[in-house]
């Protein structure tokens, strides 16, 4: 904290410009009753900073939490803190237009309805989705059903949307449990937010393709009267995003490119690791572009920034932060260190490090460096020692067996504790726990440690990470999850995806004896496809070679996806042995969605 303006309020001014009007209560429900968004419990934020927090994050969770309607320029409105985003509104000559639905359609319908409230029943005439995230689309169907609107994205926006959240999304989904702290109490002690707002909602998610794609800067719309000129930035925050300008109301949106935060060039969660050098270079070309003809800055996260030299300072500072962790961390590569000795060597300017915006809430310097360099040399730091080793149970056992045993290393790492080397003690007793799962003494001594090192943490979800693994070993209940692969998300992928997401399911050892072609003629889409079992592999063809399969299925592609939900394989029109199609079904593993990840 040495250094910062502790009391400079320019922030807090910022964050409450414009105020119209809250929800109140601040309490979204689904139509079972269950409670998808409660804003209201963080109210304990009003009070001073405790000492279970960081004082420079408890600042940032009580800007985030910040809620309700507020005026960013006439004509342009936004809603804050009833979910992970922002929901913009831009009005038009008949009605508004909608940017980032946020995630669920139960928030997204009472944003709209806090806006509609306070500026009257303006149909919705157009969507715009800034980036391919679940939380700037999945709540579209609360705000329109699509039907006669133009709905905006960048170009290749729906390949990244789905294969995000089908691929990988089971452990993206998991692992995000822990990034977000969704199951932690909302108390001084618990959960303070995520840094980029105060957590995600729970609620359906929905996603209506988009019918209009930014493929080139430069390119101008009109939606309702609204002319928007796009930035097109590819590989930056998201694989597909973009930042716009509406010049009439000289008005700039930066997407998720720039917020009041150090973002992640990798989350915690898993992702593509992102390129920091296009993204520093994106941001110089909005300045370029835009800065000159705009007089308000605004997110998809946080709160806006006005006047064209504030722009300037604020996008700049995004910049170099970004450009010089890119850098920096490549020359230290060059000269020979390894990730986490870079992240450990790495220092920000003090002029960046003295902006409350360049401080890693979110993202982190250190988790940053490591994904730089793992973009461009990947995981392997170049030691052979490090080329085979142990998975994480059985390293443990030896390394515990070497320290002599579960009672000795407990014993070492106490001391370390009261050192107040908790970085080495986590190490320690990870280890231990990983020997032996049953050791009640290290589990319950290591929570203590990810207690304490969550509570020291300026990183909000550094914080929830340690404090949901500290909830984990106290074997508190781990369920929970945002559903990212929902019926709109299923539907959105295209066969040659569902044939992707099919493959990954395969137990290959389970498969390595089979041998058989099946052929999917999709009835619907007029699509023909081919799938071999071969070597415990399923290889997918679009249109197959002459030569006939052992199994040939006529079905919708709907019939496909309601196979691989659990649907049975009666009543498809077929020709050859329908006993293969089952003999694939039962190759198939599902998904497991409460794995562990601080105990075996």
């Amino acid at each position: 904290m040495a250094g910062l303006p502790l009391h400079d309020r320019a922030d807090f001014d910022d964050a409450g410009r414009g105020f119209m009007a809250k929800l109140s209560p601040a309490l979204i429900r689904a139509a079972d009753g269950r409670v998808v968004w409660d804003n209201d419990a963080y109210d304990f934020l009003s009070g001073d900073c405790p000492a279970t927090a960081h004082p420079s994050l408890w600042r940032q969770a009580q800007l985030c939490a910040k809620q309700g309607l507020f005026e960013v320029t006439d004509g342009i409105y936004q809603v804050r803190g009833l979910d992970l985003s922002n929901m913009t509104l831009v009005e038009g000559h008949r009605g508004v237009v909608v940017i980032d639905p946020l995630i669920s359609t139960e928030c997204a319908a009472a944003a709209l309805r806090l806006y509609r409230d306070h500026r009257g029943e303006r149909p919705v005439t157009g969507l715009i989705y800034t980036h391919s995230h679940v939380d700037h689309f999945g709540g579209a169907r609360g705000v329109t059903d699509g039907a006669d609107i133009p709905i905006i994205a960048p170009a290749h926006f729906m390949e990244h949307a789905v294969s995000e959240n089908v691929f990988a999304g089971t452990a993206m989904n998991r692992r995000a449990l822990y990034m977000y702290g969704q199951l932690l109490p909302r108390t001084p002690d618990g959960h303070l937010g995520c840094g980029l707002g105060m957590g995600t909602s729970s609620g359906t998610v929905s996603l209506i393709p988009p019918n209009l794609a930014i493929t080139h800067t430069g390119q101008e719309e009109t939606v309702d009267g609204v002319r928007i000129v796009f930035q097109l930035t590819p590989d930056t925050e998201a694989p597909a995003e973009m930042n716009f300008l509406f010049p009439d109301h000289r008005a700039l949106c930066m997407a998720e490119n720039a917020t009041h935060n150090l973002h992640n060039a990798l989350t915690l969660r898993g992702a593509l690791v992102r390129d920091t050098r296009f993204w520093a270079r994106y941001l110089d070309e909005a300045i370029t572009l835009f800065a000159d003809r705009a007089d308000v800055a605004f997110a998809s996260h946080h709160w806006p920034t006005w006047g064209r030299d504030g722009i300037v300072t604020f996008l700049s500072r995004q910049r170099d932060l970004y450009a010089y962790l890119h850098d920096q961390t490549l020359r230290m590569v060059n000269l020979g260190l390894t990730s986490t000795e870079i992240a450990e060597a790495m220092q920000v300017p003090p002029a960046l490090e003295q902006a409350w915006h360049t401080h890693g809430y979110y993202g982190s310097v250190s988790h940053n460096v490591k994904a730089i360099y793992q973009r461009y040399l990947g995981w392997f730091d170049g030691n052979p020692a490090h080329l085979w080793e142990h998975p994480p149970a059985q390293q443990a056992k030896r390394y515990v067996e070497c320290l002599g045993g579960g009672f000795a290393v407990r014993a070492l790492a106490e001391r370390y504790v009261g050192e107040g080397d908790l970085r080495f003690a986590a190490t320690l007793l990870n280890h231990a726990v990983f020997a032996d799962e049953s050791d009640s003494e290290a589990r319950a001594l290591l929570a203590r440690v990810y207690t304490r090192l969550g509570h020291g943490a300026e990183n909000a979800t550094w914080r929830n990470f340690y404090l949901t693994g500290a909830a984990e070993l106290t074997g508190r209940p781990s369920a929970g999850m945002t559903d990212t692969t929902a019926p709109d998300m299923l539907a959105a992928l295209t066969a040659e995806e569902v044939f992707d997401s099919l493959s990954i399911r395969v137990n290959g050892p389970k498969a390595w004896n089979e041998r058989f072609a099946i052929d999917w003629h999709l009835t619907d889409l007029d699509e023909h496809h081919r799938t071999t079992m071969s070597n415990g592999a399923l290889i997918h063809r679009r249109t197959p070679p002459d030569g006939r399969a052992d199994l040939t299925l006529r079905l919708t592609k709907q019939r496909l996806l309601g196979l691989l939900g659990g649907e049975g394989v009666d009543a498809i029109d077929h020709d050859g042995d329908i006993a293969l199609l089952r003999r694939l079904m039962a190759l198939l593993e599902e998904p497991r969605p409460d794995f562990t990840i601080v105990t075996p």
